[in-house]
């Protein structure tokens, strides 16, 4: 008997899976035998030695970002039964191509990400593949490069069909990293450790340039030439596995011409629709966008049109992959900062491992919240890492003027009339001569941070100094390129000193002989580990409130009287009780 077919390929129903409910990526697979099995080999083969730097030639951030557009245009996402011949299904999809690799993962069912070696094998894919017969309800035709992969006798069952063998990429729970931490060799080893278990793996970060792609096929119905980018902790490598996805629609691109090919006596424009301002132009096209992303974008849900904010965006839930995505545009001093950031992690191994530990250690005890409000955001975290990194003796990171005076004149770039020139060439930056361990560095954070002078000054990445503060806020963070601007200006007095008893508390943690090396049972949170557990400090500030009887009795008064008075007022004469509906 003829083996059986393994299935055939049908664009996804829009509206498919919208009644389940989002929930962020956990389990990133990747199939033994891929590249991204290489590179997890790779990472986990050991940490570099404090201040030793890989000696091959690094990409400018640009390289990167074009490498990985180019590999997303030609990378299609197939959703799949759970029982699958990975033999077949790679077979079934060569047909239209030669595949340089795959990996699958799982959101909502089991998904395939496969990167053909040329586009044209995408095309081949979607010239046979069908738009589904939704029975009693109506499919809108979309030819995407997101298909659904069937089985065409799904009732016989056959012995070659099987789970595909997957690892998992997901962050451990709480209490695994506690172990890992705890069975770690030295401090330097538990940061470096906890940066290897959080970090965006190869395969994540593919999907979060395929997910622009795709979004990118859907805004081009619209503006041909147009280019989504992820921007943010995607790509500045300082984004943990579940971060959100930010991505802005970038339109430059459009309309612009070669001057060599232009001859004759004139000048060809497109004809436009005029709005009175920028801004407006920007809620329109977002709104556009938006309705487009709601009413014909496969997986794309929930999808809100937030136009009146500083900085307009469209935020929507990208079901297949499980990412929360922001999307803005003309947002290019973001890209441009998150370009630097990259730079700042690439320049020493220690970056990023102490910034991670940082983060989450600001995340154990609340002071970081995924939730906008009064506390300080991860992306302040950072910069007060690399500012405290430039105070370093000898520095470990430059400061943001000396890298402009690097510069030459490709780097020059103005937006908006803000100065965001840079080196871009990370070849061209002379390493540090620094070799503190991360455990000093650990320490001598806390340290520096629970005695800085708040109050006066502010932190400023341009110069690598602290300034005078100019305005009244508890924190202050210059913007590095809008140098105007606060970029902690939502963080309240109290968050701050909550930040600053916390730095001081975990800095004689580490000061102490039995939390400075490992236990002689293993089994005993010390170093890192230890100060990511609850903190003495909330201990005693919540018994201090507890013996505050008297103000106690007094606000529970006031509750009981507001609560009294509310009553009265929401009862009405005959007795029922009514509903207010003033604001």
């Amino acid at each position: 008997m003829a083996a059986r077919a393994v299935g055939f390929l049908a664009a996804l129903p829009l509206c498919a899976q919208r009644s389940q409910v989002l929930r962020p990526i956990h389990r990133l697979f990747s199939c033994p035998g891929t590249a991204a099995e290489v590179k997890r080999e790779e990472r986990s083969s050991g940490s570099l030695e404090t201040g030793s730097e890989d000696k091959t030639p690094k990409k400018k951030f640009s390289e990167v970002q074009k490498e990985r557009r180019e590999q997303a245009q030609r990378t299609v996402l197939i959703h799949c039964p759970n029982k699958i011949s990975e033999k077949k299904f790679l077979k079934y999809l060569s047909q239209h191509g030669p595949i340089n690799n795959h990996f699958f993962y799982e959101s909502f069912g089991l998904y395939a990400v496969v990167e053909f070696r040329q586009k044209e094998s995408i095309t081949s894919l979607q010239n046979v593949t069908r738009t589904p017969s939704m029975g009693t309800e109506a499919a809108i035709p979309f030819k995407s490069r997101f298909f659904n992969l069937k089985t065409k006798n799904p009732s016989n069952p056959t012995s070659e069909q099987s789970s595909v063998q997957c690892s998992i990429h997901s962050p451990p729970s709480s209490k695994k990293l506690l172990e890992l931490l705890c069975y770690a060799e030295s401090i330097d080893d538990q940061l470096n450790t906890l940066l290897k278990e959080f970090e965006l793996t190869e395969e994540n970060t593919k999907l979060r340039y395929l997910t622009c792609s795709l979004i990118e096929d859907i805004a081009a119905a619209y503006f041909l030439d147009c280019t989504v980018r992820p921007f943010g902790s995607s790509v500045n490598s300082f984004g943990k596995l579940g971060c959100d996805l930010d991505m802005f629609l970038d339109l430059d691109e459009i309309g612009k011409f070669s001057t060599n090919k232009t001859s004759g006596n004139f000048l060809m424009e497109f004809q436009v629709k005029n709005v009175p301002s920028e801004r407006i132009a920007t809620q329109k096209i977002l709104s556009v966008i938006g309705e487009c992303l709601d009413n014909f974008g496969p997986g794309c849900v929930g999808v809100q049109k937030i136009l009146n904010a500083r900085c307009p965006l469209v935020r929507f839930s990208h079901q297949a992959s499980g990412f929360q995505c922001d999307l803005t545009t003309n947002n290019r001093i973001a890209l441009k900062s998150s370009e630097l950031l990259y730079i700042y992690g690439a320049l020493d191994s220690r970056v990023r491992a102490l910034a991670f530990s940082i983060r989450c250690w600001a995340r154990a005890h609340s002071l970081t919240s995924s939730i906008p409000g009064s506390w300080i955001t991860n992306f302040s975290l950072t910069l007060m890492v690399i500012f405290f990194l430039q105070r370093r003796s000898p520095p470990i990171l430059p400061t943001l003027d000396y890298l402009k005076t690097l510069a030459d004149a490709e780097d020059k770039c103005i937006i908006e009339g803000h100065n965001c020139t840079f080196v871009r060439d990370l070849n061209s930056i002379k390493p540090s001569g620094n070799t503190e361990t991360l455990e000093l560095l650990l320490k001598e954070f806390f340290e520096y941070f629970g005695n800085f002078a708040f109050n006066k000054n502010s932190i400023n990445i341009r110069q690598g100094r602290e300034q005078n503060k100019p305005e009244s806020s508890p924190l202050h963070i210059q913007n590095p390129f809008e140098t105007s601007l606060n970029i902690s200006k939502n963080v309240s007095q109290s968050q701050l000193q909550k930040f600053v008893d916390l730095a001081r508390e975990s800095a004689w943690i580490l000061n102490q002989e039995d939390k400075d090396r490992p236990s002689s049972s293993g089994s005993q949170p010390w170093g890192l580990a230890a100060l990511l557990l609850p903190s003495v400090m909330n201990s005693v500030c919540l018994a201090k409130k507890v013996r505050k009887k008297p103000a106690s009795e007094r606000i529970k008064n006031l509750l009981e009287s507001i609560k009294s008075s509310g009553s009265e007022n929401a009862t009405s004469t005959d007795g029922k009780r009514t509903v207010s509906t003033q604001a």
